[in-house]
């Protein structure tokens, strides 16, 4: 895979779980439970022996997951992780020969930093991508604003410290494409074999991810006039003030009166989301697949689209959040 193709598939998956498996026959079963989960990335990393074999059994079994190697130290590493299949590699550090190696390989590298000067040091290496490490405990996303302002092109994967009540706050930055972490693959859960318990896990940190909330909700009406008489209802029963606009009128931010016949029977219902181009890659893994035809953007950054069918007569779009 190309650097872009490996950004790309980072950002759709928003969570890139750290794993130390040091039983290599556990491979396939944790694989599985991260994909079922709608975690379809993997780092494995060279803290246990035998990081190479997983890697390799985890592609073996699932070729389209983005599996990677972490804590890689030394180009002899390198070697062993692209050998087995490893389409990233990942470091806590920067060790210029070593991200040299790698990029020789064609294989993207994310080395570590925490300060201004290694990102000058990864941006001279010809990265525009790097891990910022320790996340939590180098200063935590407040410090990643800070030191990341000036540099413009470069963008994050924060890890260390971040979980579950403090991802979103990390995604919500757009410097940051992704964020790492081991919560979504516990040792203690590992060890007991528990992959159901991962993949609820995983799912978990998926929902809380997309924060799917209902935006507002569309009426179809025939004519300006008749969308009028609507709003004007809601309203007077209501209270909710009327906001007229060039093919609708929304009745506060809850209901939208569509001036003419708009998509779906009755309507439309949107959804909101922190990164509408992550959701759709996930409602993508459940099925649900949107009309191309409908993507809206603000500059590179996907806004808005609609899934391709209906919902019970309503068609439904996802919109991004305020």
């Amino acid at each position: 895979m190309t650097q872009k193709e490996v950004l790309n598939a980072f950002e759709c998956t928003g969570i890139v779980p750290v794993i130390k498996l040091e039983n290599t026959d556990d491979a396939v079963n944790l694989a599985k439970a991260l994909y079922d989960g709608g975690i379809r990335c993997a780092e494995v990393t060279f803290r246990a022996e035998g990081a190479d074999k997983v890697i390799a059994q985890m592609v073996q079994a699932y070729p389209d997951m983005l599996v990677g190697a972490g804590t890689v130290l030394t180009c002899e590493q390198v070697d062993k992780a692209v050998n087995a299949g490893a389409k990233f590699c990942v470091a806590p550090g920067l060790n210029p020969n070593v991200v040299k190696h790698c990029l020789d390989l064609g294989v993207p590298f994310v080395p570590g930093v925490a300060n201004g000067s290694q990102i000058e040091q990864a941006m001279e290496l010809g990265l525009n991508f790097v891990k910022f490490f320790p996340a939590e405990q180098a200063g935590g996303l407040a410090y990643i604003k800070a030191v990341s302002a000036p540099y413009s092109q470069m963008v994050f994967m924060p890890t260390g410290g971040i979980n579950e009540n403090n991802l979103n706050s990390y995604l919500l930055n757009p410097k940051i494409l992704c964020c790492g972490g081991s919560w979504i693959v516990p040792d203690k859960l590992v060890k007991a074999g528990a992959w159901n318990e991962i993949t609820s896990l995983c799912k978990s940190a998926v929902n809380k991810m997309l924060d799917f909330k209902l935006a507002h909700i569309g009426i179809n009406c025939d004519c300006e006039s008749e969308a009028m008489k609507v709003a004007a209802l809601f309203e007077a029963a209501f209270g909710f003030t009327d906001k007229v606009g060039n093919s609708s009128i929304f009745a506060s931010d809850a209901v939208e009166v569509m001036k003419s016949k708009g998509r779906g029977k009755y309507g439309h219902i949107a959804i909101s989301t922190p990164n509408v181009k992550r959701a759709v890659y996930q409602l993508g893994l459940k099925g649900f697949d949107v009309d191309e035809t409908s993507l809206k953007y603000s500059g590179e950054r996907l806004t808005l689209a609609y899934l391709k069918d209906d919902f019970g007569g309503f068609a439904v779009h996802l919109v991004q959040n305020k």
